[in-house]
């Protein structure tokens, strides 16, 4: 039986999003206008709604179904 590998993150999953925004944006600066600046522009912004979504899921004001 194989072995899962297993990483322990340092940073969190909020951080890793806004940094790979950052990055996407950064990027996408250096594209003309077209479709490919885009998609980069589109996966900045998924980036930064996965990491407002995991804010929200954390946030203690979300209670549990009663």
């Amino acid at each position: 039986m194989q072995q899962r590998r297993r990483h322990k993150q340092t940073v969190s999953l909020e951080e890793r999003l806004a940094k790979e925004a950052e990055r996407l944006r950064e990027q996408a600066k250096e594209l003309p206008h077209g479709l490919e600046r885009e998609l980069l522009l589109r996966k900045a912004r998924q980036a930064e709604t996965g990491s407002h979504i995991n804010d929200w899921l954390r946030s203690p004001g979300l209670q549990p179904p009663e």
